[in-house]
C-alpha cells in the first residue's frame, strides 16, 4: 500500500466490476490491466469505494497501531467521539460506551458535538454578515479535498471556519494543555486526510473508524458487561449533536433553508454535491451558504460498520438527541459557547490541482472510434463501465484512467468475433485432423495392398496362363469350354485388381512439367464416350492455364472423376468441368447432377474397395489411386454433395486444388 494511499485495491479480490468507477465523484479510480486503482493524489477519501465494494477489494489504511503507541506513551490521551455515534452503536447505552473507550486507556472521552457547537456559531455568524459573500460550508473534509482538487478556483469561496473535529481539539487543547494527545472516533475516512492535511497544524494526532474501535474492543477483550458507565468530558454538547444529519449543521447554526429567498442550499450524495459544486462555480446557483456533504449526512460515513438503512439510522440520532435535551441545561451550554467561541476557529485553503485537459474533438472521435463507436447511435450510454456516457469514459481513456475495454458492447462484440473465428479455426483444425487421419489409414492400408498384392500376384499369373493354354486347346463346342471361359473373366479381374492396389501403393515418382490445363481438360473429355441424356459444359475461368503437373496422372484423375459422374447420372443431366486459380494455385472442379452421395459415405469414398456400385462394376479403387495422385501432387482434394432431393437439388462436385509451381518431392 502505497505510504500516502488511504484507500488501495486488494488485487486479487478485484472483479473489474467498475462500481468503485460508478461511484467515485473524483473518478480517481485508475483501470489498468483489467484492475481497479486509486490514484492517491486525486483520492479525496470519501470512501464510496469502500462502501459500495461487494467483494470486500478495498482496503483502508489503518490508524489502530498509531493509537496503540499513543495510549502506551506518557502522555495524556483524549478520545474525540463523533456526534453519528448512536447509529453504529446500538447495542449499547451511550454512557456504556464512554466507559468502554476510557477502559482502553482514554484519559478523556469528549464529544465532537460540542465542536460543532462552536462551529454552528460560526456559521449564524457568517450568514449574518451583510458583505453577501458567498460560501461553501467546510464541516466535510471530502468537500474541502474535492474543491481543492477539482474546483481550486473557488478556495475563496470555502468558509474560513474548521470542521468539528477540529474545533473540538483546539478545546480539548486549550483545557487541558498542549501535550494532549487527541484521537477522533467516527464514521468518516476523510477524517485520516484531514489529520495529516498540510494546511492545517496537527492538531489531532490520529482518526479511527467506528469499525477501527470495534476492532480494538475486542483486541483488548473490553466487553460493555464489564465496565461501569461514564459520562462525557465536559463541555458537553448541545444541538452541535445533529450534525450528522442532512441538514443538521443548518438546524443547529439555526439557519433556514428558505425555498423563497434561496440564499442558503443543501445537498448531499455522490451526485448532488458535484451537481451543487458545479452549479455553483457556473453561477447558475446563486446561493450565498452552500452546505454540502459527500454522503448522505455523516451517519452513511464509510467507516460506519451499520448495515441499517438511511431513516433508521436518522431515528436512533434523533432519539438520543431528544433524550439528551429532556433535561438540557441551556444556560448553563450557552455560556459555555460564549467562553470557548473565542477559540481561534479559523483554517486556510490551498489548491491542489488535479485537473487533466479534456480532449479535442476529434482525439475524442478517435478513441470513440477505437470502441467501435463511429455514429452517435452507437454511443449507447449503457454505463457498464462506470462513466455516465460513452463521451466520458472516452475522456478517461484519453487521461489514462480507463480501457476501452471496460465498455460491454465493445467487449462483447469482440468475444463474438472471437468464437466466430475459434469456430473457424476449430473446423479448420477438424477437417485437418479428419484429412490426416484419411492419409494414415491409406497409407496403412496401401502397405497391406502391396504385400498381399506382390503374393497374390504370381499365383495368379499361373491360374491366367494355364487357364488360356487350357482354353485354347479345349474345341470350340466342348463342355467345359465355358467353365474355363468364367475363371479367365474372374482371373482377369482379378489381375485388375492387383494392379490397381500396387497403383494405389507404389509412391510413384511424379514426372513434373509445364501443361496447359485447357488442353487437359479437353484431351481428358475426349477419352470418355458420354452418355446418351448427358450434357457436358466446359468452364474455363482461369486466366493463365499454365501448370506444373504429370500430365498423364492428372489426366487419370480427370478421367476417373468424369467417368464417376457418368455414372452417377443413368437417367442423363448435366457435367459441369471447370478451371479456376490464383497466381499460386489451379482448382478443377467436376460437378454433376446425378444422385449424390449419401452423408454418411462420405468419409468412405476415397478408402480402398469401397464402392455403391454393383458387384462386378467397379473396384472401389478409382478414387483411392485418385486421392494418392493428388497428394503426390501436394494437393488436396474436396467434395461436396447432396443426395436428399427434399434439401434440393442433387448432385456432386469433386475440387481438385493443385500448386501451380512444382512443389512434389
Amino acid at each position: 500500500m502505497d505510504s500516502k494511499a488511504l484507500v488501495s485495491t486488494i488485487r486479487e479480490r478485484c472483479r473489474m466490476c467498475y462500481t468503485c468507477v460508478r461511484e467515485c465523484p473524483a473518478k480517481a479510480i485508475r483501470i489498468a490491466d483489467g484492475q481497479a486503482r486509486v490514484v492517491s493524489e486525486r483520492c479525496i477519501a470519501c470512501g464510496n469505494c469502500v462502501r459500495v465494494c461487494s467483494q470486500g477489494a478495498k482496503r483502508v489504511k489503518e490508524s489502530g497501531d498509531a493509537v496503540q503507541q499513543l495510549l502506551a506513551s506518557k502522555a495524556p490521551v483524549a478520545a474525540l467521539l463523533a456526534p453519528s455515534f448512536p447509529a453504529e452503536f446500538t447495542e449499547v447505552e451511550p454512557h456504556t460506551l464512554v466507559g468502554m473507550i476510557r477502559a482502553l486507556g482514554f484519559r478523556w472521552v469528549v464529544e465532537v458535538a460540542f465542536g460543532a457547537d462552536l462551529v454552528a456559531r460560526q456559521y449564524r455568524e457568517l450568514a449574518a454578515r451583510p458583505d453577501g459573500k458567498r460560501h461553501i460550508a467546510t464541516t466535510c473534509p471530502a468537500i474541502v479535498e474535492f474543491v481543492q482538487k477539482y474546483h481550486p478556483g473557488l478556495i475563496a469561496s470555502l468558509a474560513p471556519v474548521v470542521s468539528p473535529m477540529v474545533a473540538a481539539a483546539r478545546v480539548v487543547r486549550h483545557l487541558h494543555g498542549q501535550e494532549v494527545r487527541v484521537v477522533f472516533i467516527g464514521p468518516c475516512i476523510a477524517k485520516k486526510a484531514e489529520v495529516v492535511s498540510p494546511c492545517l497544524p496537527q492538531e489531532v494526532d490520529a482518526a479511527l473508524t467506528f469499525g477501527e474501535l470495534r476492532n480494538f474492543f475486542s483486541e483488548k477483550n473490553v466487553r460493555a458487561e464489564a465496565v461501569p458507565p461514564s459520562e462525557f468530558d465536559p463541555p458537553l454538547a448541545g444541538w452541535g449533536a445533529l450534525f450528522p444529519l442532512s441538514r443538521g449543521m443548518l438546524q443547529a447554526a439555526r439557519i433556514e433553508e428558505d425555498l423563497v429567498s434561496g440564499e442558503v442550499v443543501a445537498a448531499e450524495g455522490r451526485s448532488d454535491f458535484v451537481r451543487a459544486i458545479e452549479q455553483f462555480e457556473d453561477g447558475s446557483l446563486d446561493a450565498r451558504l452552500l452546505e454540502v456533504l459527500c454522503c448522505n449526512g455523516c451517519i452513511m460515513g464509510a467507516g460506519m460498520t451499520s448495515t441499517e438503512p438511511l431513516f433508521s439510522r436518522r431515528s436512533q440520532v434523533s432519539r438520543y438527541v431528544r433524550q439528551r435535551m429532556a433535561g438540557f441545561d441551556e444556560k448553563a451550554w450557552e455560556a459555555r459557547v460564549d467562553e470557548l467561541s473565542k477559540l481561534d476557529l479559523t483554517r486556510r485553503y490551498a489548491a491542489d490541482d488535479q485537473r487533466i485537459p479534456v480532449p479535442s474533438e476529434g482525439e475524442l472521435k478517435r478513441i470513440l472510434a477505437r470502441m467501435g463507436k463511429v455514429d452517435a447511435e452507437d454511443e449507447l450510454n449503457c454505463g457498464a463501465c462506470g462513466y455516465e456516457s460513452c463521451r466520458e469514459h472516452a475522456i478517461a481513456i484519453f487521461k489514462g484512467l480507463a480501457e476501452k475495454e471496460m465498455c460491454l458492447p465493445y467487449t462483447i462484440d469482440q468475444l463474438r468475433r472471437a468464437v466466430k473465428d475459434l469456430n473457424l479455426s476449430h473446423m479448420q483444425l477438424a477437417d485437418t485432423q479428419e484429412a490426416l487421419m484419411q492419409s494414415e489409414r491409406l497409407a496403412s492400408m496401401g502397405q497391406l495392398a502391396a504385400g498381399i498384392a506382390h503374393e497374390v500376384n504370381n499365383p495368379l499369373g499361373v491360374v491366367l496362363m494355364y487357364a488360356h493354354l487350357l482354353l485354347d486347346e479345349l474345341p470350340k463346342d466342348a463342355p467345359a469350354r465355358q467353365d474355363l471361359a468364367t475363371i479367365v473373366d474372374h482371373a482377369d479381374r482379378c489381375k485388375k485388381i492387383v494392379s490397381g492396389l500396387l497403383n494405389f501403393a507404389r509412391q510413384h515418382k511424379v514426372l513434373m512439367q509445364s501443361v496447359n490445363v485447357r488442353d487437359l481438360v479437353n484431351r481428358s473429355l475426349r477419352a470418355l464416350p458420354i452418355p446418351d441424356k448427358v450434357t457436358v459444359q466446359v468452364n474455363h475461368e482461369i486466366e493463365d492455364p499454365i501448370c506444373d503437373l504429370d500430365a498423364d496422372q492428372m489426366t487419370q484423375v480427370l478421367t476417373n472423376l468424369i467417368n464417376n459422374a457418368f455414372q452417377a447420372m443413368p437417367n442423363g443431366g448435366t457435367l459441369v468441368v471447370s478451371t479456376s486459380g490464383t497466381p499460386d494455385v489451379v482448382r478443377f472442379n467436376v460437378s454433376d447432377t446425378g444422385t449424390g452421395i449419401p452423408e454418411e459415405n462420405l468419409k468412405k469414398i476415397f478408402e480402398p474397395f469401397f464402392t455403391t456400385k454393383q458387384i462386378g462394376k467397379g473396384t472401389g479403387l478409382g478414387l483411392t489411386v485418385t486421392y494418392g495422385i493428388v497428394k503426390m501432387h501436394r494437393g488436396d482434394i474436396q467434395v461436396q454433395s447432396n443426395a436428399n432431393p427434399e434439401a434440393g437439388p442433387t448432385g456432386t462436385t469433386f475440387t481438385v486444388t493443385v500448386p501451380r509451381h512444382e512443389q512434389a518431392e
